[in-house]
């Protein structure tokens, strides 16, 4: 079975957006990932790499936050949601969201995933950001909850580039 769960630690900005550029290199249509952390943590900068990963020039990628949705052409399309602003389900349902992330036409990033469980599909790889011990040092901790996300996250934890902190740690799934 593959990896169920991977660590990462970055020591700046830049480290977290290459990070997050190897994993959208990787990404394919109805891949989902969800961004989970405190303010200031590092998902919109790690959403940048993944965009521009997924060939999406980097000056074109914002936080959603006021927008609640962006959709990207790259090499493939992406779309890149933020539900911070949202008070619940009905509220998402009327952006459309469901139908964007349901059409397999894109790739899914969602900032803040946790305050709407139900906007995370059952096979996710869920990437929680922590701050570090210094100010630019963040630890990501990524669980894969499906089989195309844990072949996803196996691709991600042994592809070239994630090298960035201490080697990924690494935990396989019962056999």
């Amino acid at each position: 079975m593959e990896p169920v769960s991977v660590s990462f630690t970055t020591r700046s900005a830049d480290a977290t957006r290459e990070l997050g550029a190897v994993l959208g290199r990787l990404l394919k249509p109805r891949d989902f990932i969800a961004l989970l952390g405190e303010l200031g943590a590092g998902k919109t900068e790690f959403a940048r790499g993944v965009a521009e990963g997924c060939g999406v020039p980097p000056e074109e990628v914002a936080s959603p936050t006021f927008a609640l949705i962006h959709r990207y052409q790259g090499r493939i399309p992406l779309l890149h949601a933020d539900l911070f602003r949202l008070a619940g389900e009905d509220d998402l349902y009327g952006t459309g969201y469901f139908e964007l992330r349901d059409s397999g036409e894109a790739a899914a990033l969602v900032e803040w995933a946790d305050r709407i469980p139900s906007a995370v599909p059952a096979d996710a790889v869920r990437v929680q950001f922590a701050q570090g011990q210094g100010h630019d040092e963040r630890r990501l901790s990524a669980a894969a909850t499906g089989p195309v996300s844990r072949t996803r996250l196996a691709e991600w934890a042994n592809a070239p580039g994630t090298k960035v902190g201490p080697t990924p740690k690494t935990e396989k799934g019962p056999r």
